[in-house]
């Protein structure tokens, strides 16, 4: 697996309020929803990207308002497989 290595600011971790592991952890689920929405990923693949189940990661795209059900019919029947 490669590792990608991204520098912030300390400004950003005292303008989010959080942790550093907080805020790696939101950065690395934006990423992986971008991905999905721009369809670079499967669901289940930036679910995996960013350490979260399927579900989770549902249910956070949801609150970005990022639509979960942007696949082909094909797509679709992949991502309803049990993995």
């Amino acid at each position: 697996m490669h590792t990608l290595s991204l520098p912030y600011p300390d400004d950003l971790l005292v303008t989010s309020g959080k942790a550093p592991q907080a805020l790696e952890e939101e950065l690395a689920f934006l990423l992986a929803a971008k991905l999905f929405e721009v369809r670079r990923l499967s669901l289940g693949k930036a679910a995996e990207f960013c350490r979260m189940s399927k579900l989770r990661f549902m249910f956070e795209l949801g609150r970005l308002q990022v639509p979960v059900i942007n696949l082909d019919d094909d797509q679709i029947a992949d991502e309803l497989r049990d993995d």
